[in-house]
C-alpha cells in the first residue's frame, strides 16, 4: 500500500467525512426536483398527492435532529465506557466502526435533505412538477432511515460491551496479519550491519504506523543498492534510532524520500501492527484482572483471542502481491515479542487465579503443537507462568492443579 493510499485510507475513516458524504448526497437529492421536475407531466404530480410532501419534510427536519442527538450521545458514552472499563488504546476501533458512521451520517443527512426540502419549497423552487421528485425522494429516505435505524438498534445492544470490543482487536490484528510481507522469525536476529553502511535516521519522535515499501523500492533501483529497513510498524524511533540503512551511496534528496516513507504519528496503530493488536487484548485482560473489577472470564476470553491471533500468524505465508519486491529488505517479526506481548501481563496479573492459569498453560501447549520452532518460546513462557502461579496462589490444592498440568502438558501426556 503506498503513502496516498494510506492517506486515503485514513480519511474514510472519519466520521465527519461519511457525513460530508451523505449531506451532499441528501443535498443534492433535495434539490434534483428543480432540475427533473420540468420533465414530468404537469398533472402527474397532483395524482400522487404531492402536495403532502411539506408536512412529511417537517416531521423529518424535527424527527432527525433529535434522533441525531442521540445517535452521538450514545456513541460518546460507548467510547467514554471503553476508556474508563476496557482499554483507552481499543476505542479508535469503535470510533472507525462504520454501522455507527453509517446511522450517524443518515440521520445528519435525512435532517439537512429535509431543512434544504422546506427552503426550497418555500422560494417555489420546485413548481409544480417538481414536488413528484421530492416526493419521491422523501419515501426513499424515509425507507432508508427505517433500514438504518433497525440495524442501529440491534448495533447499539453490543456496541462497546467487552466481548464486542475483543472481536473488533482480534479482527483488526487478523487483517494486521494478512498484510504481513515476511514470516515469523523463531531465533534471534542475523542481521550484519556492515561498517560503511550509512545509517538514516529520522527526526521525529514517534510512532511508525505505515512503511511505503514501493517508494523503497524505486529508491533502491535508482541508488543500485539494497535499502535495509531497520524497524517494523509500531516502533518507536527518535533522532538517534536508525530507521533504515544502505550499503551503497545516495544523495540528500533520496535520503529524504527514503525519511518520508515512513509514516510517523503519536500513537501505535492497528493496521500493519499485530504486536499492537496482542498488546490492546493484554491490556484488556489486565484490567480485567484487577482487584476493581476481578473478571477472570474476560481474562479467558483474551486468552482464546490471542491463541487464534498467534495460530494465525504461525501458519501465515505473505502473498506475492505483499512479499517485498527486489532491493528492499524488511525484518520480521520476532515469536518472543509476541509471546511476551500477550501472555506476561496475563500471567503477572492473573497469577493468583487458577483458571486463568489452567486456561494460559493449555493456550501455551497449543500454539507449541502448530510450529515445532514456537515450542521452546511456548515452554519458556509456560514456566514463568508456572513460576509466577505458584508464588501467588494461596491454596496448595491450586498450585497443585496448575503444576500437574504444566507436566502433563509438556511431557507429552494430555490429561484435559
Amino acid at each position: 500500500m503506498t503513502r496516498w493510499q494510506w492517506a486515503a485510507r485514513l480519511l474514510t475513516r472519519h466520521v465527519w467525512f461519511r457525513a460530508a458524504l451523505f449531506c451532499v448526497f441528501a443535498a443534492l437529492l433535495a434539490l434534483a426536483g428543480a432540475v427533473l421536475g420540468p420533465i414530468l407531466p404537469y398533472d402527474f404530480g397532483t395524482k400522487i398527492g404531492a402536495k403532502s410532501v411539506d408536512n412529511i419534510l417537517n416531521v423529518l427536519a424535527a424527527s432527525m435532529l433529535t434522533v441525531t442527538t442521540f445517535s452521538l450521545t450514545a456513541m460518546v458514552q460507548a467510547y467514554s465506557g471503553a476508556t474508563s472499563s476496557i482499554t483507552p488504546r481499543a476505542v479508535q476501533l469503535l470510533i472507525d466502526d462504520t454501522t455507527a458512521q453509517n446511522a450517524l451520517s443518515t440521520f445528519l443527512g435525512s435532517f439537512l435533505f429535509a431543512v434544504v426540502g422546506i427552503i426550497a419549497l418555500s422560494t417555489d423552487l420546485y413548481g409544480e412538477t417538481g414536488r413528484i421528485i421530492l416526493y419521491i425522494g422523501t419515501i426513499l429516505v424515509v425507507l432508508y432511515i427505517v433500514v438504518t435505524l433497525l440495524r442501529w438498534i440491534e448495533h447499539l445492544a453490543r456496541f462497546g460491551r467487552v466481548s464486542d470490543t475483543i472481536r473488533r482487536v482480534e479482527t483488526a490484528a487478523l487483517k494486521a496479519v494478512a498484510d504481513l510481507t515476511v514470516p515469523l522469525r523463531f531465533n534471534a536476529s542475523t542481521t550484519t550491519v556492515p561498517a560503511n553502511a550509512r545509517h538514516i535516521r529520522c527526526d521525529a519522535i514517534g510512532r511508525v504506523t505505515h512503511i511505503d515499501i514501493s517508494d523503497l523500492a524505486e529508491i533502491a533501483e535508482e541508488i543500485g543498492a539494497d535499502v535495509n529497513v531497520a524497524v517494523s510498524p509500531g516502533a518507536l524511533i527518535d533522532p538517534a534510532r536508525t530507521i533504515a540503512w544502505l550499503s551503497g551511496d545516495a544523495d540528500d534528496q533520496q535520503i529524504r524520500k527514503i525519511t518520508d516513507a515512513f509514516t510517523i504519528a503519536h500513537d501505535r496503530a492497528f493496521d500493519q501492527d499485530p504486536r499492537f493488536g496482542l498488546v490492546v487484548l493484554s491490556e484488556i485482560a489486565a484490567r480485567a484482572l484487577s482487584p476493581a473489577v476481578n473478571d477472570p472470564g474476560t481474562a479467558i476470553a483474551v486468552l482464546d483471542a490471542g491463541t487464534r491471533v498467534l495460530a494465525t500468524l504461525l501458519h501465515h505465508r505473505p502473498d506475492e502481491e505483499n512479499i517485498p519486491p527486489a532491493g528492499v529488505i524488511v525484518p520480521s517479526l520476532a515469536f518472543d515479542d509476541l509471546i511476551e506481548d500477550l501472555y506476561r501481563p496475563i500471567a503477572r496479573d492473573g497469577a493468583s487465579m487458577v483458571e486463568v492459569g489452567i486456561r494460559l498453560q493449555k493456550s501455551l501447549y497449543t500454539l507449541a503443537g502448530l510450529e515445532p520452532g514456537a515450542r521452546v518460546t511456548c515452554v519458556a513462557a509456560s514456566t514463568d507462568a508456572l513460576v509466577r502461579a505458584e508464588a501467588a496462589l494461596t491454596s496448595d490444592a491450586d498450585r497443585s492443579g496448575v503444576r500437574q498440568l504444566h507436566h502433563a502438558l509438556w511431557r507429552g501426556h494430555v490429561t484435559s
